[in-house]
């Protein structure tokens, strides 16, 4: 089982809920929380870079008693920078141009593209017991992540419940009222683009219709200024999704495409 995040600001959890979040504080993306031993948690912050997209700017892992602090090409471990590939105490880390990746033998592997996409996938044996942006893992979608109880959230408090204090960060929460612009003028292209012939491999494998909206968002959230930022951070997404739920996506990108 799988939590991702991608392009502008997308989750989807370990349950399969896909919502936006743009928050840019030090937030629990996944971490073990049972009350009396945590095995591991990561951390993640967004920033926004010079092309004012959203890229994750650094991922905390701890490991029992292990940090691990990732940067673009940048691996510091207990504070000390080390050469990849990295091999200790049950973690061992890879890295080269495009990927860095995390594989703990506690039953986590961590993969990031060193840009605006993380993937955490998680041993069953975790069942039930997380808790973050990732939400809970407990196989049944919106159920204590986005309803608790009686009280329902919205993505944004939700989101906001899972920031990291810290005493002297200066990150605002983002606006719990403000709602998403409907986005439907983009779902023809959206549709086409995700329904391509290669990707034909990956329709039966995945949920369709949670990547066309986010598509739609990107769309929307970009008014019409078509960066590759925009058009394929979510295809990008659709197609490594496919490949790890055991697909063969073809060749989507063109020399005028992503």
């Amino acid at each position: 089982y799988v939590c991702s995040t991608w392009g502008n600001n997308h989750f989807k959890t370990f349950d399969g809920d896909i919502y936006q979040f743009p928050g840019t504080c030090e937030y629990n993306f996944a971490s073990d929380c049972r009350e009396s031993y945590k095995e591991f948690s990561v951390h993640i912050q967004r920033a926004l870079n010079s092309n004012n997209h959203p890229e994750i700017q650094y991922i905390l892992i701890t490991i029992k008693d292990f940090t691990v602090y990732l940067r673009p090409k940048l691996a510091v471990v207990d504070g000390r920078i080390v050469k990849t590939p990295y091999y200790s105490s049950g973690v061992l880390i890879e890295s080269n141009d495009i990927y860095t990746k995390v594989y703990a033998k506690l039953g986590l592997i961590l993969i990031w593209n060193q840009e605006d996409a993380l993937m955490v996938e998680l041993d069953s044996k975790f069942n039930n017991h997380t808790c973050g942006l990732c939400g809970d893992y407990n196989g049944v979608p919106i159920y204590n992540e986005f309803i608790n109880g009686v009280a329902s959230y919205n993505s944004i408090t939700y989101g906001n419940l899972q920031k990291i204090s810290k005493p002297n960060a200066k990150c605002e929460d983002p606006d719990e009222t403000q709602a998403l612009p409907s986005c439907n003028g983009h779902r023809a292209e959206c549709e086409r683009l995700l329904t391509s012939p290669a990707f034909a491999d990956c329709w039966l494998r995945l949920n369709l219709e949670m990547y066309i909206q986010a598509c739609m968002q990107d769309k929307c959230a970009c008014n019409g200024n078509e960066d590759s930022f925009c058009l394929c951070s979510t295809i990008s997404e659709y197609s490594r999704q496919c490949s790890h739920a055991g697909g063969r996506p073809g060749e989507w990108r063109t020399q005028y495409f992503c």
